[in-house]
């Protein structure tokens, strides 16, 4: 289908919806999803009229700097004007393309953070801390809501592993690609040779589910109450509020402690449950669309290693499109990170692009 055509197609089920709303005939269940419908086709409709205009507007002026009782003057403005328009339309169809592009439903979704320490033993663990504080502070720069639901701490300020809820718009559009193994390059404070070592930890970010995404059959779980302790086994609270949960079909354990009500560490548990088991539906789905791909920027793999932090060079590298920043600084306290990302979605935009053209 040409691009044209697709455009025509859009237009032409814009106009039958917005008809078939305004007539009020139809059920509430009908007109709610007619309703959503028509809503995400709106911004795509308008901006194939924008298109259209532009396109009209550059025809007549085409028409008048080829017509030869223009005056120069005329002309001059004409062709300036002109200039304009060949360099907008094509930024007006890019723009619809990418509109148009299939939506990853889980997009518009919050999104469940989880940060563990990888190779490096304390090392690694100190770097965990770091990259859960780089999230929380580029969150907070983007005002979502950042909430954290569990931390295992190794006792010298690093993080075994640590898990959050990020609440707030387009969260997962935007982090999705963060998923997979981030390595740091620095001399360790204990280090007294100054050597630098490599450590790593894995980033792993989660579509937060619903419950209409994901049915849980309590039936299928193993739910384990112990006593909440601290680092180096101190306790922290004197009842079993701690709550593991075993997901029988899958084997997938999540154990929550934070909270001192079990009921609220069980809720937090199957929030964290809910979102990896949709997170391996999807993952099984992508494994079938991408079988085609030749690229991809991110496969959500745990174990790819996507982004190198050297302190001692000062810059931040991200593997998958050979980007390399010389403000590390401004990348850890979250204020940066948006620059890596704008990265990432353009180059899988254009991707994706690359393959319906």
């Amino acid at each position: 289908m040409s691009l044209e055509e697709k455009f025509h197609r859009v237009s032409a089920r814009h106009d039958e919806l917005r008809d078939t709303l305004a007539r009020g005939t139809l059920d509430a269940q009908t007109f709610t999803r007619l309703s959503k419908e028509l809503a995400e086709l709106v911004p795509v409709a308008e901006a194939i009229e924008t298109l259209r205009k532009a396109r009209d507007e550059a025809a007549d002026l085409g028409a008048m700097i080829a017509d030869p009782a223009t005056d120069s003057d005329m002309r001059s403005l004409a062709e300036e004007e002109f200039a304009g328009f060949k360099q907008r339309v094509p930024e007006l169809e890019r723009r619809i393309q990418l509109l148009l592009l299939p939506k990853d439903e889980a997009d518009a979704k919050n999104a469940i953070l989880e940060v563990r320490a990888g190779t490096g033993g304390e090392e690694a663990a100190l770097f965990a801390a770091e990259l859960f504080e780089m999230y929380r502070r580029h969150a907070g720069l983007r005002g979502w809501r950042f909430e954290t639901m569990d931390v295992s701490e190794t006792g010298l300020g690093g993080f075994k592993e640590a898990t959050a809820s990020i609440i707030g718009r387009g969260v997962f559009a935007r982090l999705k690609f963060e998923s997979g193994v981030h390595r740091v390059q620095r001399v360790p404070q204990t280090e007294a040779g100054g050597r630098i070592h490599t450590s790593a930890a894995t980033v792993a970010v989660l579509p937060e589910a619903e419950e209409v995404d994901i049915q849980i059959d309590e039936r299928e779980l193993r739910i384990d109450v112990f006593r909440a302790s601290g680092p180096g086994g101190q306790s922290v609270n004197t009842t079993d509020s701690a709550v593991r949960i075993t997901h029988l079909p899958t084997g997938l354990v999540v154990s929550q402690q934070d909270e001192k009500s079990q009921h609220k560490n069980k809720a937090k548990a199957l929030k964290v449950l809910r979102a990896r088991l949709y997170d391996r539906e999807r993952a099984a789905k992508d494994a079938l669309r991408a079988a085609d791909r030749k690229s991809q920027v991110g496969s959500g793999d745990r174990s790819e290693r996507i982004r190198t932090y050297n302190f001692p060079q000062g810059r931040v590298t991200d593997h998958r499109i050979n980007l390399t920043l010389y403000k590390i600084d401004k990348v850890m306290t979250g204020e940066a990170l948006d620059e890596v990302i704008d990265a990432l979605i353009a180059e899988d935009e254009a991707a994706r692009l690359a393959e319906i053209q």
